[in-house]
């Protein structure tokens, strides 16, 4: 445990960061006075927008100059961070404190091999030669738990899967060693057996190099593993803060109690209509991606998905899951008409491959999709108002202004905004904010089916519940099917019919889910459920 006589290496004084420039901007973090210790491993958790990766990004000054203001000081090595010029602040930034950050697609470089980008720091601050970075790099794919680390290292972003493209964010930052890493949301992305991988990973590098961590995270149980000290953040502001043992076996706080009773629950899910075909039915999805490779040699191929066959009934909830790579988001985008693959895929009696162009637009507001990476996916320069009320320009051009602004004010309500967040760009928003920004616009033009790609991977345990119950009540209210992506077992079990486990690109195991938890046949479907147990909670 951390001595509380010791300095602090990094310390918030009176420090808050407010977005826009207008005498009406509210602070996004209010005069937060926070410290992290030599070795300490420090979470601070909280709602979205609560100001946790604000204020981690703050310790690094990577929010826009032009549309942010800083108050306050951030010590590090007895400099305010907030005060140093351009170029004591690069030679800062990877080598002395690094960041994983939350939305991987959007920090890593689609034009560059992630190979290269983890060479890159290593490039700038420990002046090695590309040979000897390039086997650093190899080392830490190989550590970060990526399977075939030489393939991999050619390889670019949008060929690996969400949760390879986020090990790839964590051996980018643990490249140069750093003595303060700054972990936003570092195991988002990735399923259950691949966090404790990860959480292994940065506790043998804490233990080897007295390396300090704060980890941003809405996942309690993660918290509960890993954290010595624990911070909970309400609105920009600190509402408690304990040592992790005491904070969860007494917590004070009231919103931390309520934070603590946010787990999510099975309950009655709607029946199946089983007495017609299925509204959606795939067989023999097959797609396999060209990896890069140098000049003299070819790159090789890869099997994302391999043979696939699922079906999914009106009103039901298939759920997926698999470990990070298995193939999970691919095929959601298979079924979403967005990645080109073999095989065929019936939706609503028709065959989706023989819809003319024309058609299969109009057929889209019958099936939409809630990407993993909602940053990703919402346009930067588009107000939430465009981005919700888009589909309605489309499909429903009849409607008038007013009325497509109406409805979007209803939908953005049912997923836990405001009206007031019309005006917004999705830069102002926190990571779960604009998670349910993407989910409205889904839901906004009332489809037959979505495909939910990690729809709470981005939230905390307070909103996640919030999410899976609007997902509930939009199920038995709009008589919704789902196919549910993601890692979090415990949001498959209390949400899916069914449950389909997918390693290698094929399903290898499928049954309802109550059944498939209680008596897994495959042994890797037992390493999974196993994995998910050993997490406290």
């Amino acid at each position: 445990m951390v001595e509380s006589s010791l300095d602090p290496i990094l310390r918030f004084v009176d420090f808050s960061v407010t977005f826009g420039r207008g005498a009406h901007a509210e602070p996004a973090v209010k005069q937060l006075n926070l410290a992290l210790y030599p070795g300490e491993k420090l979470a601070v958790v909280g709602e979205s927008g609560s100001g946790k990766s604000a204020t981690a990004l703050s310790a690094l000054r990577l929010h826009d100059p032009r549309a942010v203001r800083y108050d306050g000081a951030i010590w590090y090595g007895g400099r305010d961070v907030l005060r140093l010029d351009d170029a004591p602040l690069r030679a800062l930034r990877g080598k002395d404190i690094a960041m994983i950050f939350q939305e991987p697609m959007s920090a890593l470089n689609p034009v560059l091999t992630v190979g290269e980008q983890i060479m890159e720091p290593l490039l700038a601050h420990e002046r090695l030669t590309r040979l000897q970075a390039r086997q650093r790099a190899l080392e830490l794919l190989d550590r970060t738990a990526i399977p075939e680390p030489a393939k991999r290292f050619n390889a670019y972003p949008h060929m690996l899967s969400g949760g390879q493209r986020q090990r790839v964010m964590i051996a980018m930052a643990l490249a140069c060693r750093p003595k303060v890493l700054l972990a936003d949301e570092p195991t988002t992305a990735l399923d259950v057996t691949v966090q404790l991988q990860i959480l292994d990973l940065i506790n043998d590098l804490h233990r080897e190099f007295n390396m300090a961590v704060m980890l941003i995270t809405h996942d309690l149980n993660l918290v509960k593993r890993f954290a010595q000290r624990v911070a909970v953040m309400q609105r920009g502001e600190i509402v408690e803060v304990a040592p992790a043992d005491r904070l969860f076996a007494a917590p004070q706080h009231r919103y931390t109690q309520q934070l603590l009773n946010s787990e999510p629950q099975r309950g009655h899910l709607p029946p199946i209509d089983a007495q017609h075909a299925p509204l959606l039915r795939a067989s023999g999805i097959r797609v396999q991606f060209k990896l890069g490779g140098a000049w003299w040699r070819r790159g090789g191929t890869l099997a994302a998905v391999d043979d696939v066959d699922l079906d999914v009934a009106s009103g039901e909830t298939l759920g997926i899951v698999g470990e990070s790579g298995s193939g999970k988001t691919t095929l959601g985008l298979c079924l979403a008409q967005l990645q080109p693959a073999e095989g065929d895929i019936t939706f609503d009696g028709s065959a989706l491959r023989t819809v003319p162009a024309s058609q299969l637009r109009r057929m889209r507001r019958n099936f939409q999709l809630v990407l993993q990476d909602p940053y990703a996916s919402l346009h930067p320069r588009r107000t939430v108002e465009q981005i919700v009320t888009e589909g309605l320009v489309i499909h429903e051009p009849q409607m008038s202004t007013d009325e497509r602004r109406t409805r979007a004010v209803r939908i953005l309500e049912e997923v836990g905004l405001t009206g007031a967040a019309l005006t917004r760009y999705p830069y102002e928003f926190s990571g779960g904010q604009r998670q349910r920004i993407a989910i409205a616009r889904a839901v906004i033009l009332e489809p037959k089916l979505i495909i939910l790609d990690e729809p709470t991977s981005a939230l905390d345990a307070s909103v996640q519940k919030q999410v899976l119950a609007l997902l509930a009540e939009l199920q038995v209210r709009r008589g919704l099917s789902y196919v549910l992506i993601s890692h979090d077992l415990r949001v498959i079990r209390a949400m899916s019919h069914r449950t389909l486990v997918m390693r290698r690109g094929r399903i290898i195991e499928q049954g309802p889910t109550e059944q498939l938890f209680a008596q897994p046949q495959q042994g890797y479907t037992r390493d999974l459920l196993r994995a998910a147990l050993m997490l406290p909670g």
